[in-house]
C-alpha cells in the first residue's frame, strides 16, 4: 500500500502515457502484483494504491473520506486470512518434467547479437522475457 504518484495511468486499462509510469507498470507485472484498488482517492486520480501478490488475499477495499486536511482519501481495505479460492492466471511449472534439452534448444536457436542489437538493457529483458516464456509453452 502507498501513494504513488502515476498520474497518466489508466489503471482499467493497464496503459499510461509516461516512460517512468510504463517502467513501474513493468515492475508491477515482473513481480506478479496485483493492484486492488478500483476509485480515485485525490481529485479522480487513483495514486494510492493497495497490491497484492495474490488474488484473493486482500477485499473490502473502500475509500473512507479525507483525513484531515489531507487531499487524499483514506483506504481501507482487509487482509483476508485465508484468500478465497478464485481461478488465477499464474500457473506453476513442473520442472522436474520439463524438457531443459528442448527449451536449450529452443532459445539456442535465436541469434541473439542480432535479436538484441541496439536495445537498452530495459528492452532486451522484455524481448528476452518474451521468448523464455514463448519457450515454456
Amino acid at each position: 500500500m502507498g501513494d504513488f504518484n502515476y498520474l497518466s495511468i489508466c489503471w482499467r486499462d493497464k496503459t499510461e502515457g509516461r516512460k517512468q509510469s510504463r517502467r513501474f507498470l513493468e515492475c508491477i507485472d515482473d513481480n506478479f502484483l496485483l493492484q486492488v484498488t478500483e476509485e480515485p482517492t485525490m481529485r479522480g486520480a487513483m495514486l494510492d494504491l493497495v497490491s497484492t501478490n495474490k488474488e484473493g488475499l486482500v477485499g473490502n477495499v473502500k475509500l473512507k473520506g479525507s483525513l484531515g486536511c489531507s487531499d487524499h482519501e483514506t483506504v481501507e481495505f482487509k487482509i483476508l486470512r485465508a484468500a478465497r479460492r478464485v481461478h488465477s492466471k499464474l500457473t506453476t511449472l513442473a520442472f522436474r518434467r520439463a524438457d531443459f534439452g528442448l527449451f536449450r534448444d529452443l532459445l539456442g536457436r535465436l541469434p541473439w547479437d542480432k535479436v538484441l542489437e541496439g536495445r537498452g538493457a530495459q528492452e532486451s529483458w522484455l524481448v528476452f522475457k518474451d521468448h523464455l516464456l514463448q519457450a515454456q509453452e
